[in-house]
């Protein structure tokens, strides 16, 4: 029997220093692909799809690299992707992981899916030494990240320390329930 799965493509890299692509343009590249249901919401790189067959572990791999390897050639420039499924997104934020913390407008409540999990060193919660973010908790495939703004500003290089080799992309947490709504949508 074959399954049918709903994707979120967090992307990384889209419309930011530069680095410019129509939403359309986006939809057009994954389906190139053969993935079907293509949609996209707002213009950071949200996209959702619909894919026949497992949800596995090295199924989303080989389709994270596809999709990795044909943006790259068609835009000139790495997007690292973060897949997740629907129900993964459901799941991770019906876990409340930021219960009891206030976004105000000098804190900011961040999902940050991650390609690789966080070193086993990085002790959670952890708290920069600047106090400019704070790591709640993670899974392998999210980090739970309250940002203290700097000034106005969100300063926060090296999040997970310089040994963390996988990629990371970061939504607010009231966008990623946005994007869980309008993917459930389709």
């Amino acid at each position: 029997m074959t399954t049918t799965t709903t994707y979120i493509a967090f992307l990384r890299a889209i419309n930011v220093g530069g680095r410019t692509v129509t939403m359309e343009r986006l939809r057009t590249l994954f389906a190139e692909l053969g993935l079907e249901n293509v949609r996209s919401y707002i213009q950071s790189g949200n996209v959702f799809f619909t894919t026949e067959g497992s949800a596995g572990r090295s199924d989303r791999a080989a389709l994270t690299g596809r999709i990795e390897e044909h943006l790259e050639r068609s835009l000139g420039y790495p997007v690292p992707v973060m897949l997740r499924t629907v129900e993964e997104v459901a799941e991770l934020l019906a876990a409340e992981p930021f219960r009891g913390v206030e976004a105000t407008p000098d804190v900011r409540l961040v999902v940050a899916f991650l390609s690789e999990p966080l070193p086993a060193e990085l002790a959670r919660p952890h708290r920069s030494p600047k106090g400019d973010f704070e790591v709640l908790g993670a899974d392998p495939g999210a980090a739970y990240v309250v940002i203290h703004l700097q000034n106005g500003k969100w300063v926060t290089k090296d999040m997970f320390g310089k040994g963390y080799r996988g990629s990371v992309t970061s939504r607010f947490l009231h966008t990623t329930e946005k994007i869980l709504g309008a993917a459930r949508k389709g």
